[in-house]
């Protein structure tokens, strides 16, 4: 992250380098060490291991048991709450799921509220619907399709349709709820946390689209927020959605982001291009999930590139999309490796693509890992 130690204080010494030479762990004042890396991510080969030794310098170190958290956190929402009344928007991933759920079971008087804002995949509202049907959770539906097209159209830069969703999200949500809203209840996670930091650090720019708007400060302002799941990762969020008796299927859903298939859109949206990465993903997703992938992907999704390329469609030269294809493993979001798909699974996704999707001539699969790219292209 750029951070180097370069001047090292009186009485204290290097225990680690790099390969590079910079210092990465630290003694000073005998019996205090420090390191300057990531133990918790996956990319670091034993961190593990570094923390369950630092771990057992401490005297009866706490257990973490996600059933009796569970308990914690309803005793905590059922404490921020009291008689008002909650509003919680509603996406059908596992992050809101899980709030839904966990508001559900605090018996608070809770409002779901879902937003189709024409950014979700291919057959994803009615999925959704059907989805929280299912477990007994009432939700009102707002298709809201037309306007979010509408306010992206001709918009390129990326920060820009950031801001542009998550403002008329919010617009569209709070029209909705008018004035019944005694507490608003957001699904944010740990990483979202550390993502939209607002101290001025490169990761105060990562998530524009998450907490920046006004309304939503107004209303943290005046302590009428509630984020029960800020400090849980993803995997525990899971855990937690199975403690609350919700199916593998919900829980093991792959993450989707807030601003939805426009950070898999680069350039201008247009319905057209919307059209081809829904189809695209379905085939790849209905393949990971036939080949008995899907659950040992953190996440997977089809992109679009914004730039044509020259191809042949029969006995004609075409100029067409070109479709990426992006499968990760991660443990927290902080860090992601690409998954090494087999052969078949890629040429038969590929293949698919290209004879059923319109406007598709070129397939690739995309081998980067985080950092330095994102898990999403925008």
């Amino acid at each position: 992250h750029s951070d180097t130690c370069s001047r090292l204080p009186e009485g204290t010494r290097v225990l680690a380098e790099n390969l590079d030479g910079i210092p990465v762990a630290l003694e000073w004042c005998p019996g205090f060490q420090g390191i300057q890396f990531h133990p918790e991510v996956s990319h670091t080969k034993e961190g593990k291991a570094i923390l369950a030794n630092f771990l057992r310098l401490a005297v009866n170190p706490a257990k973490f048991r996600i059933a009796s958290f569970k308990d914690h956190l309803i005793d905590r929402v059922r404490s921020q709450v009291g008689s008002r009344k909650v509003v919680c928007g509603v996406s059908g991933g596992v992050d809101s799921s899980v709030l839904a759920a966990l508001l559900h079971e605090s018996q608070v008087d809770t409002r779901n509220i879902f937003v189709d804002n024409g950014l979700l995949r291919k057959g994803e509202a009615r999925q959704v619907e059907a989805q929280f049907r299912s477990i007994g959770i009432k939700i009102e539906t707002i298709d809201a399709s037309a306007r979010f097209l509408e306010a992206l159209a001709g918009v390129t830069d990326p920060e820009e349709k950031r801001r542009r969703i998550g403002r008329l999200f919010v617009q569209v949500f709070f029209d909705a709820v008018g004035k019944d809203v005694d507490m608003l209840a957001q699904g944010t996670l740990y990483p979202d946390v550390i993502e939209s930091a607002t101290s001025g650090s490169i990761a105060s720019t990562i998530k524009t689209h998450h907490n920046r708007v006004d309304r939503i400060m107004e209303l943290k302002a005046e302590g009428r927020v509630i984020e029960p799941l800020d400090e849980l990762f993803k995997d525990e969020v899971r855990a937690l959605g199975r403690t609350l008796g919700l199916s593998d299927e919900v829980v093991g859903r792959h993450p989707f982001p807030g601003p939805g298939l426009a950070v898999r859109c680069p350039g201008e949206i247009t319905p057209d291009k919307l059209e081809i990465i829904r189809e695209a993903d379905a085939i790849f997703i209905g393949q990971l999930r036939e080949q008995g992938w899907y659950d040992h992907v953190w996440q997977a999704y089809a992109g679009l590139i914004p730039v044509k390329t020259v191809g042949v469609k029969g006995d004609e030269r075409s100029y067409e999309y070109a479709v990426t294809l992006r499968a990760v493993i991660s443990e927290d979001a902080m860090t992601a490796d690409w998954v090494r798909l087999p052969y078949d699974l890629l040429a038969e996704v590929s293949n698919r693509i290209l004879n059923e999707v319109r406007g598709v001539n070129r397939v690739l699969y995309d081998i980067s890992t985080k950092p330095p790219a994102s898990i999403e292209w925008e």
